[in-house]
Parts: structure tokens; sequence; C-alpha cells
């Protein structure tokens, strides 16, 4: 049960400078098996909200704030804590920590996928205390959301779903476990209804709300004013500020409706796995431009020659990548540069850097092979893989 969508913040894009320091500095101990393709972003994600973020970050209003404590003490029964437990024992210190909500008198529920993704023993903690155990009934990785079958006993209050999608501005609240907190409540407005968070494996189209979520709220209901749930909660962007405000946090979850055709997908059991190919990079370095790949050659001397594309510094063991023999660029102890590959098309598709190598290869499901175009010392070659779904990674 990884926290690494929610956890994961994006930081203001720092000066290339800035960034090849770090690279230098942080390389030597990145152990085997990094982050594989899930570093996050050099820049804040783009919105598509109409109106200025500042106007429709307005705090809800004092009536709104009591339509939604009320609504929280209403629903706080149909939320849940989802915990990954050890197989044996008891479950006082558990592997992760997520949140999700019930939204069938039968007992199915939603989360993050990346809640229980690769989760040992799932157990849901409702409200009253009691513990119950959990089943994955479906998953789609790339948006991350999974639908859970819950043993709760009959009778046990849940959500309904929103007809329709949001609108712009209105306020919302969430109920989470952020912090290990137990099922409590944050408020916020919805500041964009279509975000896009510049990164492959993130969901697309989420909505952006102002509430502050931290880890552990991740899969918990975004509820609006009629007590319906619109959005289920995915990850955060961390907005660094230089001034004295301080910095912001923006959260952001899946949209989900009654008519959703994704959502009635995985009720009825539908697996999605995002496919991988086994390779990461430092986040700082995933978006260079062309200048920028050519002056990081200068600057460090990495040997990868004058034409950009997707270079990166960790192989995972055992993984499509490790297969095919791709070579890591590598920076040791004592700062000794080892060039690597240089990815250039994915099955002839032109990319200049490690996020555009991201975006062309989640068009492909796992099971299905790619051709790399790569740059090896100078020399192009052409190497053929077979991507494989993340769970099998290590």
């Amino acid at each position: 049960m990884q926290q690494l969508t929610l956890g994961g913040s994006r930081p203001v894009r720092s000066s290339l400078t800035v960034r090849l320091l770090l690279m230098l500095g942080v390389a030597a101990l990145l152990g085997p098996g990094g982050r594989a393709q899930t570093p996050p972003p050099a820049s804040a994600a783009p919105s598509s909200a109409t109106t200025s973020k500042s106007q429709a970050s307005t705090p809800p209003s004092e009536q709104e704030t009591q339509q939604l404590n009320n609504l929280f003490r209403r629903l706080r029964p149909a939320t849940l804590r989802l915990e990954d437990c050890p197989l044996e024992g008891s479950c006082a210190e558990p592997n992760g920590l997520g949140s999700g909500f019930l939204i069938s008198a039968e007992g199915l529920a939603l989360t993050a996928y990346h809640v229980v993704f690769q989760s040992q023993k799932l157990e849901a903690v409702t409200s009253d205390g009691q513990r119950h155990p959990v089943n994955v009934v479906g998953f789609d990785e790339q948006h991350d959301l999974a639908v859970l079958k819950v043993s709760v006993p009959r009778g046990t209050p849940f959500f309904p779903l929103a007809a329709s999608n949001p609108a712009l501005k209105e306020a919302a609240l969430v109920i989470g476990n952020g912090n290990g907190d137990f099922l409590r409540p944050k408020t916020g407005r919805l500041l964009s209804l279509n975000a896009d968070a510049g990164r492959a494996d993130f969901p697309p189209g989420t909505l952006e709300l102002s509430a502050p979520l931290v880890p552990g709220d991740s899969g918990g209901p975004v509820i609006n004013l009629r007590g319906e749930a619109v959005g289920v909660v995915s990850y955060i962007s961390l907005q660094r500020s230089s001034s004295s405000a301080g910095n912001t946090i923006l959260s952001y979850a899946v949209p989900v409706t009654t008519g959703d055709n994704l959502l009635a997908a995985l009720r009825a059991g539908t697996k999605n796995e995002a496919p991988v190919i086994g390779v990461s990079i430092l986040p700082e370095l995933s978006s260079l431009d062309q200048e920028e790949f050519k002056e990081a050659n200068r600057i460090l001397k990495l040997g990868l020659g004058d034409t950009p594309g997707a270079f990166f510094m960790e192989v995972t063991a055992g993984s499509p990548a490790a297969q095919a023999g791709l070579r890591p660029l590598q920076i040791d102890a004592q700062r000794k540069i080892t060039p690597g590959d240089v990815v250039t098309a994915v099955n002839g598709k032109r990319i200049l850097n490690f996020s555009e190598f991201q975006y062309a290869v989640r068009q492909y499901k796992p099971g299905d092979s790619v051709t790399l175009t790569l740059l090896r010392g100078g020399k192009e070659l052409k190497v053929t893989l077979k991507l494989a779904p993340r769970s099998t990674l290590k």
C-alpha cells in the first residue's frame, strides 16, 4: 500500500545547474530498484480552471462550513480506514495506510489504486472501530482507481455518487486518514475540473481542490454540498512560494459519477495494470529540453552525445530493460561517470527526454512489444522488448 502518489509533491522547476549538482550529490546514493518510471515532474501541473485560483480558493463560507460539518457527521460511518496488515499477527503496525468509502449496500467501496497496490492483507476499519476483510474487485492503474468488496454488516451506510460532474468553485469535503488520523474532515473548493499532473503515471483529467490533504488521505471521498461523492483523492502538489505566505498544498482527485463507464467496468472485475520497462532517473532530470541536454553533457561530461533523448540512471533487475541489456548512465561514489544509452524513439515516435519516454510507453499495454531506437556510444541501435505489468517489478 504505497503512499508514493499522494506523497509525491511537485517542486517548482529549479535551474539546470542546481539539478546537475543534485544529480552528482545523490546519484551514487540511489539503490537498485528505484522508483521505476515514477519520477515527480519538474514543474507544477497545468490547470484548465477558467477562473483565478485566488478567487476559487476562497474558504467555504460560514453557511457552507456548517453544511459540510453536518455532512461529515452523517457520512463518516460510510468511510473507511484501509490498512495493509501483516500476514500473521495483529495490525497494530500496518505496512501501509489509506482511505476509502462505501458505495453500495453490498459492501462495494472505492479507493485510489495506489493505496492497495501490492498489499498483502487488506483490512478496513469503520468509524465504530470494527475491522472487516477486504478484497480487490477491479482496478485501473492509469486512472488510479480501485473497487473493493468489504465484508461490512448489512445496513452499513454508503455514499450516493453524483449523477454529473461538479461545478467550478464548489465547496467540497474530504474525509480521510491523513498523517494517521482516524477519518477526519478537511474542506476546500474545486479549482479545476480537468487538471493534468504533467506526468504519464498520474491520472489524467482530475479534479483540483484547495483542501490541504496529506499522505493517508489517498482514496478518500470528495463530497459536494448535496452529500454526493464526486471524486476519489489521488495525489497532491506542493506549490512552493518565496513569499511570507508559505507553501500551498493543492489536492487532486479522480472524478466519479453514476454513469461512469470505467467504474462500471471495475465493478465487473476489470483489472488494468500500467506497462513498464523498468528504468528510472532523478526527478530533476526527467524533462530536460534540447539545450539543457546539451548543457548537461558539456558541464558534467556525460558522454551522451549531441542528440537529445531519454537517458536513465537505474535499470531494475529482472525488468524488460534488464533483459534487453539497456545500459544506464552511472555515477559512482567518486563521481566517475560511465555513459549509458540514450533512447530517441519508441516504435518510431521521436522522444526528447525521459518524460516523453514515459508518455510514449503508456500508450501500450503490458504484454505489447515495442522497439526502442537508441544511441550507444554514438551508434544507433534498435532494441525490441515486451512491456511488463508494474506489479512484476520488485
